[in-house]
């Protein structure tokens, strides 16, 4: 499963640390072999080999003595990495085939497998497996192996990673596809396509709803956002007849998701023409700003802040995923949008289903998110101004460890820290990690309640997930999941 977030523990490995994924494993022993399955999200480091001072490497399975493993690997990262398998020797066996070495006493011949893409598929044989990039920026990836571990079972697998088969839960309908109304809109001449989630202002939340049969869900916390920061919308209140949201025409908005300073959150900002002027079809936010500097238009900034993710803009558009089977493994990865349609004012998102706060079931969506890494990971536009919303977010809390299921790690389905209804709801969400103390005895956890007595308990740790140390944030609004939202699964 993917993915959100970076979680990593740190192993000697030949008497250096390297930083190795946290990892979810179902291992089934017979004899000296065992199964190993798993899925985890990986950064790397400085790799450690001699001659790799500027490089970087993320192991996935570590080198051990008298470890063999074989499987298929499956992975996508924020880079176009090598996968790098080694392979344990003796130094006499070493007669000029490419090897790894850290201390130049322990030995690895080398395969280097070179990729020109961010992911693949491919069978392994080795002693360790890992991802290799000829650069020294820090890159993250999410992988996936299924194989076998032959002779000595590593430590860091069997310490700190044991997950027993009754502590599997699979739910039903854990991602569905759903159809969300597309609006179309204008940025410097050209066409952008966005959706409306959510609204500060409980009037113009209802107003929407009823005309495009959708729900825009009421978020009063987003008027508390930072205007000054905020991308502008600017909404028609007359002059030329048009499919704007108050029946002129189309809005025009001051930034795309190709500006550093775009968020999905924006302040409304109304457009009058004053009596006597004749009105006309503006393209840009500079058409706007003369027109009311030579006094044919009115602006009225309001209080009221929406958030209108933008779906497709002028040179760019969020990315359709290649996989449209749904699964635990897949849906948190390669994009969150099935398909774009136009034409029809319509996009195809993947609702991935979780907990309230009082445990009842939700259902949210991602549009987009920051830092860099994981927010390409699962195909989404990098939204650095994101940060800035923090203050207006609601925590959504992820599991590192515990019951196997299809939460972004692989483990239990998140827990959001607010409902569509409560004061503090909000579409903006800010992640946090638990990690259970000790695995094998996680329950599930449906509701805040449940997260506040296991922690009082001393049973779990809750931290902000941090991911190359920073916060990390995405725009995850609730929706409602009916007739109205046009389902297809």
């Amino acid at each position: 499963m993917n993915r959100f977030l970076i979680v990593g523990i740190i192993a000697v490995v030949v008497g250096i640390i390297l930083l190795v994924p946290l990892l979810s494993n179902n291992l089934a022993t017979a004899g000296s072999v065992k199964k190993i399955q798993f899925t985890q999200t990986v950064t790397s480091s400085q790799d450690p080999g001699q001659g790799h001072d500027n490089e970087q490497l993320a192991m996935i399975l570590l080198p051990n003595n008298g470890t063999l493993y074989d499987g298929t690997l499956t992975y996508t990262a924020s880079e176009p990495v090598q996968v790098v398998i080694l392979h344990q020797i003796e130094k006499s066996d070493s007669k000029g085939q490419p090897v790894w070495t850290v201390d130049n006493n322990t030995i690895y011949a080398e395969t280097i497998i070179n990729s020109t893409t961010n992911g693949g598929t491919l069978e392994f044989a080795g002693s360790a497996v890992g991802l290799h990039y000829t650069n020294s920026s820090q890159f993250a990836a999410t992988v996936s192996v299924d194989g076998w571990i032959r002779g000595t079972t590593p430590g860091f697998l069997e310490n700190n990673t044991q997950v027993i088969s009754e502590n599997n839960l699979k739910l039903s309908r854990a991602e569905i596809p759903v159809n969300i109304p597309l609006h179309k809109a204008l940025y410097n001449g050209k066409s952008v396509y966005y959706i409306i989630t959510d609204s500060s202002n409980s009037m113009d939340a209802n107003d929407i709803s009823s005309k495009q049969n959708w729900k825009v869900q009421q978020s009063p916390l987003l008027a508390q956002a930072p205007q000054k920061l905020l991308s502008k919308m600017y909404i028609f209140t007359n002059g030329i007849t048009g499919n704007g949201t108050k029946g002129y025409q189309d809005e025009i908005f001051s930034n795309t998701p190709s500006n550093s300073n775009y968020t999905p959150l924006s302040l409304v900002v109304q457009v009058t023409w004053n009596v006597g002027r004749t009105p006309k079809i503006l393209n840009s936010t500079q058409d706007i700003l003369d027109g009311n500097t030579t006094g044919k238009l009115k602006l009225t900034v309001t209080d009221d802040v929406m958030n209108t993710p933008q779906i497709v803009w002028p040179d760019g558009q969020m990315s359709i995923r290649n996989n449209t089977k749904l699964s635990d493994q897949t849906s948190y990865v390669g994009g969150q949008v099935f398909n774009i349609d136009t034409t029809n004012k319509l996009v195809t998102f993947v609702a991935h289903r979780g907990w309230g706060p009082d445990g009842s079931t939700i259902y949210y969506i991602i549009t987009s998110g920051t830092p860099q890494g994981p927010a390409k990971m699962m195909g989404l536009t990098n939204n650095p101004a994101l940060s800035i919303l923090s203050p207006v977010s609601r925590d959504l809390y992820h599991f590192a460890n515990g019951i196997r299921s299809g939460g972004p790690f692989g483990f239990q389905e998140g827990v959001s820290g607010a409902q569509l209804g409560d004061v503090k709801y909000s579409p903006i969400c800010k992640i946090s990690m638990i990690t259970w103390t000790n695995p094998q005895n996680a329950t599930l956890l449906e509701n805040i309640n449940d997260i506040n007595f296991e922690k009082s308990q001393g049973s779990i740790t809750v931290q902000p997930a941090l991911a190359f140390n920073n916060n990390y944030l995405v725009d995850c609004p609730i929706i409602e999941i009916s007739k109205s939202a046009h389902e297809k699964g």
